[in-house]
């Protein structure tokens, strides 16, 4: 069996993904733009539960899908979806002395991370995870 190439070009796809979240926000830092992502990840991940959670890992390249799993403690309690208002407000609380993201940060990343997935697979996970998960990825 060869090595799938997803994982051949892990890199090379998670740079475009920096390039494009860049590109879009107008925001020159990765650091910014990883922090944000991960925000972004965490906010989602805590309205899920871990099967859930794990599906939509499934569908995201390589480097997102271990970025949406790192630093995670499953026995966090689960969350409600709220309004992008207050998820935005969760997502700038990640290193928060070093949090940069913008207002339209959930937006942006679903932007960015919608251009690097199977976009029917996306899809069809999100309509099988709770109220709210799809609306959370609408750009």
């Amino acid at each position: 069996m060869t090595m799938p190439g997803e994982y051949r070009r892990a890199s090379e796809d998670f740079d475009g993904y920096l390039d494009d979240v860049r590109a879009d926000t107008l925001i020159d830092s990765r650091n910014v733009v990883y922090t944000m992502t991960q925000g972004v990840f965490q906010t989602f991940r805590r309205r899920l539960d871990v099967a859930d959670a794990l599906r939509f890992a499934d569908v995201l390249p390589p480097v997102l899908r271990a970025i949406f799993v790192a630093d995670w403690n499953p026995d966090e309690a689960k969350r409600s979806f709220e309004d992008r208002v207050a998820m935005t407000r969760e997502v700038r609380t990640l290193r928060s002395d070093h949090n940069f993201a913008p207002d339209t940060a959930i937006r942006d990343v679903a932007m960015a991370v919608r251009k690097h997935v199977d976009a029917a697979a996306f899809d069809r996970v999100l309509r099988t995870l709770p109220d709210g998960a799809e609306e959370f990825w609408q750009p």
